[in-house]
């Protein structure tokens, strides 16, 4: 006998809430709504991308924190940051894997295959008016070039030469800027967003655009990356932010491993003295090993930063935050957490994060199934079996 699956929501209409604001999986969207508390974090987070953004100089920071202290949710905050209230270009890194190609690939593929290609347009547009190619009407943007190839008002043929020669120049790797150009090709472009993405392609696709190599290795990636940056810098982007999370992760590579990540952010560090900022996210005992023992790095970070357990006034402003976000439009904020819920969410949280906003969630759905109006320290105990 089949069972028909019973989904009635809860009503959170009585709290003037849309909806659960605390996370059922406390995984942090891509572009979080809230971030609360940490004000130091956010102040050294503004301050390393924003002088990097304001002044050009490349400036870096290492965000550390236990795990569940929100340093995931810091590093994509962070990226909405950038996106939000600059021209910059920011990618995440889940993890930094086993050498600067894993990186490069996870960043580029953030920015994604439809950011490049009109990018490549973009770059166009400067061509045609940086040598005053004449075209039949005015382009003001990539998006309008695109479409002028599309209905064939403007040739490949007038535009690609010179393209070609300028971005040589500008991205110091003839492959990358092959690669690049063909993203304007109908018949290359999905080819050329493979090669520029670090998957790698057959002799026989890579001989269709000239291209020599595949990004097969570090020292690829690192210069790929940089002829990136340098195109960003071109078309007045400014900044490219990279945001490198779980770097605690190289410690379950050997030592030949870790060495070569460590060395190739070294190396994207030193060559890229201005137009980047990198933030990573990194356990702090994992962070003081590489501290003590690679110094070579550790010494181009300029700053580390760490993420605090909640006390109690920044446990009651995350809730507050969260329960802001979600309040009904015109509705007055609603707040059911008793002073001796919170004390008791932070006893069983232990101040971590991550488990105080499961635990918030758990009980706020507790209570709303009760028909209850508050959430004190008995609904905690229950919540967690107690």
């Amino acid at each position: 006998m089949e069972e028909e699956l019973i989904t009635e929501s809860p009503d959170y209409e009585k709290l003037n809430l849309q909806e659960n604001p605390f996370p059922y999986s406390p995984v942090p969207e891509d572009l979080p709504d809230v971030y609360s508390g940490q004000q130091h974090v956010k102040n050294a987070l503004k301050g390393t991308i924003g002088s990097a953004i304001s002044t050009g100089k490349s400036n870096h920071l290492v965000i550390t924190g236990k795990y569940g202290n929100g340093k995931t949710h810091t590093l994509k905050y962070a990226k909405k940051l950038v996106k939000q209230e600059s021209d910059a270009i920011s990618g995440y890194v889940s993890q930094p894997g086993e050498g600067f190609e894993d990186i490069y690939h996870e960043f580029v593929y953030d920015l994604g295959y439809e950011f490049f290609q009109d990018l490549a347009h973009e770059y166009l547009l400067h061509v045609v008016e940086e040598y005053d190619i004449p075209i039949e009407e005015d382009i003001e943007s990539g998006e309008e070039l695109e479409e002028a190839i599309d209905e064939g008002e403007v040739l490949l043929s007038d535009i690609i030469p010179p393209a070609m020669k300028d971005l040589k120049d500008k991205s110091e790797f003839a492959d990358f800027s092959r690669a690049f150009i063909h993203l304007v090709y109908e018949d290359t472009s999905l080819y050329a967003w493979q090669w520029i993405s670090g998957e790698g392609l057959r002799y026989e696709q890579r001989k269709e655009m000239e291209i020599h190599t595949n990004i097969d290795d570090s020292i690829k990636a690192v210069r790929a990356f940089t002829s990136i940056k340098n195109i960003m810098q071109f078309l007045d982007y400014g900044t490219v932010c990279v945001f490198i999370d779980e770097f605690e992760a190289i410690e379950r590579l050997n030592s030949k491993q870790k060495q070569n990540v460590l060395n190739n952010l070294r190396h994207v560090i030193d060559m890229n003295p201005q137009g980047t900022s990198i933030v990573i996210g990194c356990a702090p005992e994992v962070w003081q090993e590489v501290m003590s023992e690679y110094h070579a790095f550790s010494e181009r970070i300029g700053k580390e930063e760490s993420l605090r357990p909640l006390d109690r006034e920044m446990a009651e402003k995350l809730i507050q935050d969260y329960l802001e976000t979600y309040t009904q439009d015109g509705g007055e904020v609603i707040n059911p957490y008793t002073e001796d819920a919170v004390e008791k969410l932070l006893e069983m949280s232990q101040g971590n994060t991550r488990q105080l906003i499961s635990l918030c969630g758990q009980c706020l759905d507790s209570i709303v199934k009760a028909d209850e109006t508050e959430v004190t320290a008995q609904t905690v105990e229950k919540a967690v079996g107690r």
